[in-house]
């Protein structure tokens, strides 16, 4: 299987004219605690970021070997996030609009086109191509990838720390069976999605 050249879709910008190109995607929509963390990264045409990809397909110590080195290349990034008690009060989907908007503002240099993972997104005031796996297609996105699951780890490690009868250090706040087991013993901390525990407690 030949390897996919991650500035296939950027070249077809590039050859338009467009230059300042934002990759986004978000990290931490599937959680059961914690935040939504998304970023927004423009990098240098062909920015040489050896063995750039989705984050999901990289090691933690790749994912954090990369994380400054994108930092470093980057014309300019972004790393928004949207909080559990926003995620209860607006859904998911809604927190992860407000956790871009909040990279995107941080941008010091303003993007002429924004390349989004997925199949939908909002205006967000500037021009938007959705890309599905845009996360294993575009470098952009795959950088925004990398800098969004980094410091999302990082919270949920830290959050560990406060509540550590959860392990939120291992699982990062997915639905593991040993964190189902911790809220069974222990019931749900504070940075729990309630949201997301309505089925697990049987409510209504």
């Amino acid at each position: 299987m030949s390897e996919i050249n991650m500035w296939a879709i950027e070249d077809g910008f590039f050859e338009k004219g467009i230059r300042l190109i934002c990759g986004v995607d978000e990290a931490g929509r599937g959680p059961l605690a914690g935040p939504v963390c998304a970023a927004a990264v423009i990098l240098p045409p062909h920015a040489d970021i050896p063995g750039l990809n989705d984050s999901k397909k990289l090691t933690d110590k790749r994912r954090r070997e990369l994380f400054p080195i994108i930092k470093e290349q980057a014309i300019a990034y972004g790393i928004g996030l949207a909080s559990h008690e926003e995620i209860d009060e607006i859904n998911i989907l809604q927190a992860t609009y407000l956790a871009m908007e909040r990279a995107l503002a941080q941008l010091q240099v303003k993007p002429e086109l924004a390349l989004i993972d997925g199949n939908r997104a909002k205006d967000f005031g500037i021009t938007v191509e959705t890309v599905v796996k845009g996360d294993s297609l575009s470098a952009s996105i795959a950088a925004a990838s990398v800098l969004a699951k980094v410091t999302r780890d990082d919270l949920m490690v830290a959050a560990a720390e406060q509540y550590p009868q959860y392990q939120f250090e291992i699982h990062k706040g997915y639905g593991t069976k040993a964190h189902y087991a911790a809220l069974t013993a222990h019931g749900p901390s504070p940075i729990h999605r309630m949201t997301f525990l309505k089925k697990f407690y049987g409510e209504k």
